[in-house]
């Protein structure tokens, strides 16, 4: 089966290191004269194939950059840009999308509203596909984009060229971190290379609970409050808490003073710290908010923040496109880098596809394996979050729910496709359609005849009956009863 690159780690930290020397390699060899950043020119590494992007929300960036890598890889693009003239507006799913589509390129590169949209259209084809953003959940290449820029920063500065070099980063996350899709990917990342993540959200855009989680399950990353930080000077931050990643895991119910589970040199660079090195700053997602949501004051950056002695050296990014929350007046500045970080996008995309086409032998390896067990089943719970796909009428033809245990003594669930998570209050056997609310007895149910149910109530109307214990029957099971 194909690679393909849903989520951002899909890559091992070998892989986005691999990608990236192949992007240094592309514009030591095509960088436009003046602008090294800037790639010119045509290969012919890819001339025998073709990338199809399959947009259903509007980009700019993203969908030409990805062509352009193609192009300047030597290859053929087709495009379909317009999801209201696409079969999408007809009923067609996202599988038979794919499915027609895998026939007419070798390389899908997709963006749909829907939060897992990419993971379905991975499921479904024999091609490598691409996430290149799936609602509010995430957007990988993107994040290839900043760590590489980020990156290239370091180098500036003297650190050594690799991306071990994002370690100890003080960087500023600014906006909207609940609906930003570019953000979650990329805190992601930051976790996972050891950076250090200080969010700075405008009022009810904070990060959503589904992300807190995956940081400290996945990434052993948990937010320290300042409180908690001995001698730490009170201009150090500009936010209450930073998100800190211990050298050493611990387990998740373990953890309940982030700051002494750090070792004494965490503990005496956190005290130190004096400076940020890199700002990360994002539109409101208008198109997100529910009806009626109202958002506090919203941050900016402008010339004049810049001035504190604090930013002196901090780089400022932003995905684009901007509003307001990014001043004119910071384009003047050397800090601000993201115009370079939009024209790395297509050295790093032109390495991502060579990747995946195996343009270049050995650059990624064998899938990436999952730490959780799976588990799925047609009756009983379903994703929580409205805006999964699985939640979506004509996708619900075909899909059925899937989650990864995450923890098994409670258990909680974690969505396949959208990461949101929730705790059943029911399990039960499909053999027998019988349920009990004991659930430490899911682990002695063989998993194709396990059933989780959010609670009673559910597992009710799936025809299921209380399993008979001794005990006293529940609320839910009594109401259920025939009367005498």
């Amino acid at each position: 089966m194909a690679r393909s690159i849903v989520s951002i780690d899909d890559l091992s930290n070998e892989e986005i290191e691999a990608i990236f020397r192949l992007a240094d390699q592309y514009l030591a060899e095509m960088g436009t004269p003046g602008r090294p950043h800037r790639v010119q020119g045509r290969r012919r590494d890819a001339e025998s194939y073709i990338l199809a992007t399959i947009f259903f929300e509007p980009s700019t960036r993203t969908r030409l950059s990805f062509e352009s890598a193609m192009l300047r890889l030597g290859g053929t693009t087709i495009s379909s840009a317009d999801p209201n003239s696409s079969s999408a507006v007809k009923g067609e799913t996202i599988a038979d999308t794919v499915r027609v589509c895998e026939n007419y390129a070798d390389l899908l590169v997709i963006r749909h509203p829907h939060e897992g949209a990419a993971k379905v259209a991975a499921e479904y084809t024999s091609v490598p596909v691409i996430n290149a953003g799936d609602g509010s959940h995430e957007h990988p290449t993107q994040t290839l984009c900043d760590l590489y820029t980020l990156r290239a920063a370091q180098k500036e500065k003297g650190a050594a060229p690799g991306i071990e070099s994002l370690r100890d980063m003080n960087v500023v996350i600014w906006g909207d971190l609940h609906h930003g899709r570019t953000v979650h990917s990329l805190v992601f990342a930051l976790a996972r290379f050891g950076a250090r993540i200080i969010p700075l959200a405008a009022p009810g855009c904070e990060f959503p609970e589904h992300v807190q989680q995956r940081l400290a399950r996945d990434y052993n990353c948990f937010p320290l409050s300042r409180k908690d930080v001995d001698s730490l000077p009170e201009d150090a931050l500009p936010a209450d808490v930073l998100y800190v990643t211990p050298d050493q895991p611990h387990q998740l119910a373990l953890i309940s003073n982030v700051w002494f589970q750090l070792s004494e040199k965490q503990q005496a660079s956190i005290r130190s710290i004096k400076s940020i090195d890199a700002f990360y700053s994002t539109r409101l997602q208008r198109e997100r908010l529910a009806p009626g949501q109202q958002v506090g004051e919203y941050p900016v950056i402008d010339s004049q923040f810049l001035k504190e002695k604090k930013y002196r050296q901090a780089q400022v990014l932003h995905p684009l496109p901007r509003v307001d929350e990014l001043s004119y007046d910071v384009d003047q500045d050397q800090r601000g880098v993201y115009f370079k970080q939009a024209s790395y996008g297509v050295p790093v995309r032109m390495a991502l596809i060579a990747a995946l086409l195996e343009l270049q032998p050995s650059l990624l390896g064998a899938e990436r394996k999952r730490n959780y067990p799976g588990y799925q089943h047609a009756d009983g719970l379903e994703c929580s979050n409205s805006r999964c796909v699985t939640r979506q009428e004509a996708e619900r033809r075909y899909l059925v729910p899937k989650f990864s245990i995450v923890d098994a003594n409670v258990p909680i669930l974690r969505c396949a496709y959208c990461d949101h998570e929730q705790r059943p209050q029911a399990v039960g056997r499909a053999s027998t359609h019988k349920y009990t609310t004991e659930l430490a007895e899911w682990q002695q149910i063989h998993a194709q005849d396990l059933v989780f149910f959010l609670n009673e109530q559910q597992a009710l109307n799936a025809g299921y009956q209380l399993k008979k214990t001794g005990r006293s029957s529940s609320s839910a099971a009594l109401a259920a009863q025939p009367s005498e």
